[in-house]
């Protein structure tokens, strides 16, 4: 029987100019949290090292190299882990500069403050 899923090499007359690297929509979840907002990424595959976590112009921009860390030399591969990159407009109500991330198992978190001037605040009543 012969498997249909490997592709035929083809002669290629044009030279290749660019590199073909896939790049996945990584899945996240956003919570509402008591001081923001909580977002978390799943980057399977992607190591502290390689995810790369800025804001600029209001953008938050999450990008992450997923590589295997198996010491030895390949000798088969079914798979290859792939780079993910996701964007997310950010509002005036996020505290752009107490931002934080953390990442624990291939799950990055990153926590959007709130800014002071959206928090609820109590004002005291004065009797006179």
């Amino acid at each position: 029987m012969k498997e249909s899923t490997v592709p035929q090499k083809r002669e290629e007359t044009v030279p290749q100019t660019r590199e073909e690297a896939r790049t996945l929509v990584p899945a996240v979840d956003i919570f509402d949290v008591d001081d923001g907002l909580a977002v978390v990424v799943d980057l399977p595959g992607v190591q502290k090292d390689d995810v790369d976590v800025r804001v600029e112009n209001d953008v938050l921009t999450i990008a992450g190299k997923g590589r295997h860390n198996i010491p030895g030399n390949l000798i088969y591969r079914e798979f290859d882990l792939v780079n993910y990159f996701r964007q997310f407009q950010l509002s005036e109500h996020v505290d752009q500069d107490k931002i934080k991330a953390e990442m624990k198992c291939g799950v990055l978190t990153i926590l959007l403050p709130k800014a002071e001037k959206v928090k609820p605040r109590k004002i005291a009543v004065n009797v006179n």
